[in-house]
């Protein structure tokens, strides 16, 4: 349903409560085990998510589904509006998103059938916005560690109490897609040791800091690039056969994650703008303080 306004201007939903997000990507388009469902679509000051967002209750906690690429796998990983899905989730009053994903192997010891939790990212993207400021704010927020690592110990934490076999580090490179790698650039990331690779989270992770949103990640182990001499090629099918596997795993692990996910926070995420905001809040427009106010409210009220 579409979000309605209240006399004051302010879009109910916006007052709607979710502790936890979870972003889905290929193959998981909706979350079984929630209750108490309704969907909801939220208007954002950056333009629509990628589609209605599903309110509901899992493992007695309210949280909020969202579909990357949009049910149905309808959006290009270029074509996400990334900053319109972080901030309906912050309106929601999401704390926490996790990710789940489904990413290329660049070590022979990372297999096909398996997940990562990566606390790293190298950045490789190329035509996207992957910040909420500009027009006359400027934040620069740290980012030496771009995933909450209080969040990403109970991920790798639920993999292990479902049995599925995970590892707890790694680093992620991001590149724009939607094209795979050639062997070349294969070849050259797995010289500079990166461990998986994928099209999405990099940007989702820069702006969920932005956002003062944990943010941790499931990477869903589908192939191993074209690197590797048994699998010359990667393709659509071949993912999509894996992630199928994969499935009653992630569920099974979301639903362990977000019942091991602790009622507060002790990690710095909801604190990452405190020191970051350079811009004298007196030079900043007023339609670019309303346009961020769900970020930024408290550091200018």
């Amino acid at each position: 349903m579409a979000a309605k306004k209240s006399r004051k201007g302010k879009s109910k939903e916006s007052t709607a409560q979710a502790s936890i997000g979870i972003i889905g990507g290929s193959g998981l388009y909706s979350m079984s085990g929630l209750t108490d469902t309704r969907e909801v679509r939220i208007k954002t000051p950056f333009g629509d998510p990628s589609d209605i967002v599903v309110l509901g209750t899992l493992e007695s906690k309210r949280v909020a589904f969202l579909a990357r690429h949009g049910r149905g796998h309808r959006i290009l990983p270029s074509e996400i509006n990334y900053r319109a899905n972080i901030y309906a989730m912050k309106l929601l009053g999401a704390e926490r998103i996790i990710s789940v994903s489904a990413v290329g192997s660049l070590k022979e010891d990372l297999r096909p059938g398996e997940f990562l939790v990566p606390d790293q990212f190298f950045d490789r993207t190329k035509n996207r916005s992957s910040t909420f400021f500009g027009d006359g704010l400027v934040a620069h927020v740290a980012f030496a560690h771009p995933t909450c690592g209080e969040l990403s110990n109970v991920l790798a934490d639920a993999c292990v109490h479902e049995a599925v076999k995970v590892h707890r580090r790694g680093a992620y490179i991001c590149i724009e897609g939607p094209q795979f790698s050639t062997l070349a650039e294969a070849e050259v990331n797995r010289q500079l040791r990166f461990d998986v690779i994928g099209m999405t989270n990099l940007t989702e992770a820069k702006l969920a800091r932005e956002a003062e949103i944990c943010y941790a990640t499931i990477a869903m182990i589908t192939d191993y690039d074209c690197w590797h001499p048994d699998h010359e090629s990667v393709t659509a099918a071949q993912i999509i056969a894996t992630l199928s596997q994969n499935a009653e795993n992630a569920q099974k692990v979301l639903r362990a994650a977000v019942r091991g996910v602790p009622a507060g926070r002790s990690c710095k995420c909801g604190t990452a703008l405190k020191h970051s905001l350079v811009t004298d809040m007196k030079l900043v427009p007023t339609a670019t303080k309303k346009r961020l106010a769900a970020i930024i409210g408290k550091y200018i009220s």
